[in-house]
């Protein structure tokens, strides 16, 4: 009996740049099933690019084969890469075109013709329809990010790539942009996400992989990764300085504090040992651990084996 094959897979995939001293990517493995909305999360440099950009065909692996949909993206590229949409980082455009030209074209570039109806659907949803007729130029950034994600998806592309689609643009956009997002892996489109917004992977990632220093450090489903780490997290304000002791398990922002407790009774040591330190806390909270909490935890386990 044959079985679907994944709509991303990764296998032993390497990467090494001739002007790096160490490897971008080391042997990572994964795979994506279809209609997985799927989290790929790491601190800058620890190869989440390189793996996009080697899906992508922007950049060859040093080893390793990469598949979309069971085809290989250098020796089957031309199909791998009509079954992806890629949204880039990086704000990309023409000057020459207006919005709706813009689909066209991109629309043109995969050979699909009598488009005219989804194109209107993904300006309606997008925020853009009253934009269709403006030049690229003329458009803020979060609109011109607006005009890439419908590039990326005007040709309905099974598997979505979505490379910090919410980077620098405003809370209206994010909601717009998730909801349909959302609807879209509801009909079967597999979505990959890459975020530094890490309420974004644990809103909307049912399995998340964590790279680190070009490899695989964490792969789970989100809740069980913050099952496997779950603990109760004091969460408070104040203007003085923590205890010494404290700072190694502190997370501070500003005048906000995290600590982390294993259970009630080191709550309260916790609490004791910053009133004997008369350090005056404000808004006490406590409650469980967040992505963000594990994947701090994840990153400041060591190097990655």
């Amino acid at each position: 009996m044959s079985t679907s094959p994944n709509a991303l897979r990764f296998d032993s995939v390497s990467k090494t740049y001739a002007t790096a001293k160490t490897p971008a990517l080391e042997h990572v493995s994964l795979s994506i099933d279809q209609g997985e909305f799927f989290g790929l999360l790491g601190p800058n440099g620890a190869g989440k690019t390189s793996l996009i950009s080697i899906l992508a065909g922007l950049s060859r692996a040093s080893g390793g084969t990469v598949s979309v949909l069971g085809h290989d993206v250098v020796s089957d590229f031309a199909r791998a890469r009509r079954a992806l949409g890629i949204v880039p980082q990086e704000l990309v455009f023409d000057p020459f075109f207006s919005v709706i030209e813009t689909l066209r074209i991109q629309s043109g570039y995969f050979g699909v013709k009598g488009n005219e109806v989804w194109i209107r659907e993904l300006l309606e949803n997008l925020g853009l329809a009253d934009k269709a007729n403006a030049n690229m130029r003329q458009l803020s950034g979060g609109m011109k990010r607006r005009v890439l994600v419908a590039q990326a998806l005007v040709h309905k592309p099974p598997v979505i790539v979505l490379d910090e689609p919410t980077a620098g643009v405003d809370v209206e956009l994010r909601q717009t942009l998730w909801h349909f997002i959302a609807r879209l892996n509801r009909e079967g489109h597999t979505v990959l996400l890459t975020t530094h917004y890490l309420e974004e992977a644990e809103a909307l990632c049912g399995r998340i992989a964590m790279l680190k220093q070009g490899r695989v450090v964490a792969l789970d489903r989100t809740s069980s990764l913050l099952a496997g780490k779950a603990s109760t997290m004091l969460r408070f304000k104040t203007d003085n300085a923590l205890p010494q002791d404290l700072m190694p398990q502190a997370r501070v922002t500003g005048r906000i504090v995290q600590l982390k407790a294993h259970d009630a009774n080191e709550v309260e040591s916790l609490l004791a040992r910053l009133r004997a330190a008369q350090c005056k806390v404000e808004d006490l909270e406590i409650g469980r651990a967040d992505l963000e909490d594990v994947f701090l935890e994840i990153m400041q386990e060591g190097p990655a084996a």
